[in-house]
C-alpha cells in the first residue's frame, strides 16, 4: 500500500485488542488540510534583535548624519520595531519599545552615553515606539488569518454570505 491511499489498514491478528476489537490505522497527506499560524518568535529572540539592531541603527544614523537628528533615529528605529513585531508576540512589544529607547536616548540625542527623561518628548518617543511595534505584530496576525481564511475555501465557510436583506 503507497502512502497517499486512503484504506484502512488492519493489523495481523485482528488487531490485539479486547476480543471483537480492531485498530485501524489511516494513511493522511500531511499537505491536506489547513495549515497552523506559524508560532511567534521567542520574546527574548526579538528583544535581542532589538537590541543589536537599535545599537546599529543608532550608531548608523550618528555616523552618517550626526546625533543632532533624533527624529530620523526615531524614525530608523520605529521601522526597526515594526520588522521586529511581524514575527513577535504582542507582549514582546513593550520591551522592543524600551530597548529601541535607551539607545535612541543614550546615543542618540546630546549628551551621549547619558540617559535622560525630558518629559512629553521621551514619553511621545516610547509611545511612537510602542505603536510601530504593536502595528507590526497586528499586520502580521491580520495576515496570518487572511492567509488561514484563504487556505479553508468556501467549503468551510469562505464563500459569500447572503443576509436577510439580500432577496
Amino acid at each position: 500500500m503507497r502512502r497517499g491511499d486512503r484504506d484502512a489498514l488492519l493489523p495481523p491478528g485482528g488487531g490485539g485488542g479486547p476480543e471483537g476489537s480492531t485498530a485501524v490505522i489511516e494513511w493522511v497527506s500531511l499537505g491536506n488540510g489547513a495549515r497552523p499560524v506559524p508560532q511567534p518568535v521567542p520574546t527574548r529572540l526579538v528583544w535581542a534583535g532589538a537590541f543589536g539592531g537599535a545599537l546599529t541603527l543608532v550608531a548608523f544614523v550618528n555616523a552618517v548624519v550626526g546625533p543632532d537628528r533624533p527624529f530620523l533615529a526615531l524614525t530608523a528605529l520605529s521601522l526597526l520595531a515594526a520588522f521586529l513585531g511581524l514575527g513577535a508576540r504582542f507582549s514582546a512589544a513593550p520591551g522592543t519599545a524600551v530597548l529601541c529607547w535607551l539607545f535612541l536616548n543614550a546615543f542618540g540625542v546630546p549628551p551621549e552615553g547619558t540617559l535622560t527623561w525630558a518629559g512629553s518628548r521621551d514619553a511621545f518617543w516610547l509611545a511612537c515606539l510602542l505603536t510601530a511595534a504593536l502595528v507590526g505584530t497586528v499586520l502580521a496576525r491580520v495576515r496570518y488569518a487572511r492567509a488561514a481564511y484563504r487556505r479553508l475555501g468556501p467549503a468551510a465557510g469562505g464563500g459569500t454570505f447572503e443576509g436577510a436583506g439580500d432577496a
